[in-house]
Order: C-alpha cells, then structure tokens, then sequence
C-alpha cells in the first residue's frame, strides 16, 4: 500500500509556475540530458515542502533503448529528478552557500507505475531533516493523480571548488 500523498494534488496549480528551467538551472548544476525539472510551482518554507515537474517528450535521450517500442522513463532518473528537486529547496532556502547538495543515497525506494512520454511527472518533495552537513528529504512522483514511486533521499554537501562549472 503506497504512503499518504504528502499533499492533495488538487491543491496545486502547474499552470502557474514559480521557476521555469532558466532559473531552476541557477540552482542546479545538471545540464544538458541530466536536467530532470522542467519547472517548480509550489514551495512552502514553513512545512518544508517543495513541488515540481518534468514533462516528458519522446525526445528524451533514454527513449530509444529503455525499452525499444514501449519506452519507461528510468526508475533511477525518477530518483534523480527528485533528488534535483530536494537539491533546489535546499538552495532556496540557503542552506549552504559554499557548496550544494549532491546525491548522497536513497532509502525505502518503491515504484508503482510507469512514467512514459507525454506524461507530466508531478514530484513532491518535504524535508524531514534540513542540515548543512546532511539532508533528508520524503519523496513522491505521480502521474496524473497515481503514485508511480515513493522513497527518500538523502543530500550531502560537495564543495563548489571541487567541482568545475
């Protein structure tokens, strides 16, 4: 049985976005076919809770050998997109400004659906511990108003110096 959803979709308009991927890529360092938001429409600082989406074409670079004729987004990329999710709030909310938050692990990981294109990936993402030396984040992807995956991330910081831009 899949946890409760960590807020009522029916609460939140993806029409009305907050950070389109211009200033998501402000935050975050992926590029290219690693960037897995296409935008953020709610954060609320005092319950810790941000949400974002991707939405997915028939473009994305995994779509030809995952699986030829029946693509499924990746579960790790699913994991990586709200990894980048977690990484955003925790910039947003200046948690540590000489570094950011890298992917540090996952734990109690489950899918429950398929994420295809043409799907819109909702991502739900709160904070159960906001530290400067480690994070933990719940997680959830829906599409539409299923639950495909549910987990935990987990951010460490990685000094800005050890990383070229």
């Amino acid at each position: 049985m899949p946890p409760a959803a960590l807020v009522d979709l029916a609460t939140i308009d993806t029409s009305k976005v907050l950070f389109d991927l211009e200033a998501i890529r402000q935050a975050n360092r992926q590029r290219f076919e690693m960037e897995q938001l296409s935008a953020i429409v709610s954060i609320d600082t005092v319950n810790k809770v941000i949400v974002g989406y991707k939405d997915l074409t028939d473009k994305e670079f995994w779509v030809r050998g995952h699986m030829p004729d029946f693509p499924l987004m990746p579960g790790v990329l699913i994991c990586e997109a709200a990894a980048q999710l977690c990484s955003f709030f925790t910039v947003h909310v200046k948690l540590v400004e000489e570094a950011f938050m890298g992917f540090g692990g996952m734990e109690d990981v489950r899918f429950r659906g398929m994420v295809r294109p043409g799907d819109r990936l909702i991502l739900v993402s709160k904070a159960t511990r906001l530290h400067r030396r480690q994070t933990i984040f719940e997680t959830q992807g829906f599409v539409d108003s299923n639950m495909v995956y549910h987990g935990k991330i987990i951010g460490v910081p990685l000094p800005n110096n050890e990383v070229s831009a």
